[in-house]
């Protein structure tokens, strides 16, 4: 009984929170930016261990910049973190309409459109991340695939799905619940697939691959998929604007010699490609996620 007792509470919990998330999407952008930012640094008080995490990351990553600038990167990062929560909001139930008036896309956003064969979009782990999402099925016609990490409450998992496949252009699979061969058939069909390259999973077809210099485990199988099915490659990148104006998507201009014969060494460019990225824009990266959590055998753990 205390199981569904506790089961119940966590629903009504997230019911409420997605309730709120409503809510808001009404607002004006200007007023969301300013309730996220506020949300941001609540976040950064109480953030504990996804604190420690971006810090340790920052200082990973850029060893040689002071620690108050790697301080004011993290706290600036909670900021737009703090803002991308509130905007699921704006993202799963607002009109298409608002979207397309809010998302300024750039570059060849009609490639996999006009594209013959199959497409990989290459998307790393930057804060609006979601909107490239959206902006896949609102600004293109053809079909997009992705993988997603199932959420361990079901109300949230319902939302996210609905949420991100409310256009009835896509489809989505679960990480951990079904095998790679239903998103291979369904790219084999036509479908683009939205490839987030930049998450730790382990060696599991992985290889430590440097980022920012540090040894990260690294999955071979955007290299290995893209020759396998001869996809065209093309890397795009989402990023939050202040204030009311929405977001940015950025289709960039496609790989043409993308993956080569080495696994390896196209690894090592998707890394340095997101490194450039990084650069660009370094508080909207992901750096609440422990990149560097897989170790080389003997070595410690860097999150310690």
């Amino acid at each position: 009984m205390s199981g569904r007792s506790d089961n119940g509470m966590a629903n009504a919990g997230a019911r409420l929170v997605l309730a709120l998330v409503w809510l808001i999407h009404w607002l004006p952008m200007g007023a969301q930016d300013a309730l996220g930012r506020g949300l941001g640094r609540l976040l950064w008080w109480i953030g504990g261990s996804r604190k420690r995490t971006a810090l340790r990351n920052l200082a990973l990553c850029f060893p040689e910049r002071p620690a108050a600038e790697r301080g004011a990167i993290a706290r600036e990062h909670f900021g737009w973190l703090g803002r991308s929560i509130l905007e699921r909001g704006m993202l799963w139930y607002a009109s298409p309409e608002r979207l397309r008036r809010l998302i300024r896309v750039e570059g060849e956003v009609d490639f996999a459109e006009r594209q013959p064969g199959a497409v990989m979009w290459l998307v790393p782990h930057f804060l609006a991340l979601e909107v490239a999402g959206a902006a896949s099925q609102l600004f293109q016609k053809r079909w997009v695939v992705s993988i997603y990490a199932e959420q361990s409450n079901p109300v949230f998992d319902r939302a996210m799905r609905a949420g991100r496949l409310r256009y009835g252009q896509g489809e989505l699979f679960s990480r951990h619940g079904e095998r790679a061969l239903p998103l291979v058939r369904a790219v084999k069909r036509g479908a683009a697939f939205m490839n987030l390259p930049d998450m730790d999973f382990g060696l599991k077809d992985g290889a430590f691959v440097p980022f920012f210099g540090v040894p990260a485990a690294t999955l071979l199988a955007p290299a290995r998929m893209a020759r396998s099915l001869q996809m065209a490659v093309q890397p795009v990148v989402a990023e939050m604007l202040p204030g009311g104006q929405g977001w940015r998507v950025r289709f960039l201009p496609p790989w043409t010699d993308f993956p080569g014969d080495d696994d390896l060494a196209a690894t090592r460019r998707i890394n340095a490609w997101i490194e450039q990225e990084i650069l660009r824009n370094p508080a909207q990266y992901l750096w609440v996620h422990r990149r560097f959590k897989t170790r080389p055998p003997g070595e410690p753990s860097l999150y310690r």
